[in-house]
């Protein structure tokens, strides 16, 4: 099977379970899922979060997630345990299309990695 068609085998099994666990069966969008991965990264799921604070778990998520590329490194837990990254290298010029393709890529690894899917 091409590495195209077994991301977006990965990528539709991904959201099926993720939305049947996180939103009664709603599809979750990449933001949603990328959402989640930054609320499993800081490990503190039993509260509300600020508009300003779900931007700084995307952003935790992003830098988790692209951290295996060698765009991030993990830097320190602060004194309230949110994590922070540093930038290791700028990511490249990518147009939406290939955005979206990272990002599911990064996702299905993360997730293939904790053994939430196969």
């Amino acid at each position: 099977m091409a590495r195209d068609e077994k991301l977006k085998e990965r990528w539709d099994e991904l959201v099926v379970k993720l939305s049947q666990q996180f939103s009664d069966g709603d599809p979750l969008d990449i933001d949603g899922i990328i959402y989640l991965v930054g609320l499993q990264e800081l490990g503190n799921f039993h509260r509300s979060f600020k508009k300003d604070e779900k931007v700084n778990l995307m952003h935790i998520a992003i830098c988790r997630l692209l951290e295996p590329y060698g765009y991030y490194d993990f830097d320190f837990f602060d004194e309230e345990g949110w994590p922070h990254y540093k930038i290791k290298e700028q990511l490249p010029p990518l147009k939406a299309g290939e955005q979206a393709i990272l990002m599911k890529e990064a996702l299905v690894n993360y997730f293939l990695e904790k053994n939430y899917i196969k």
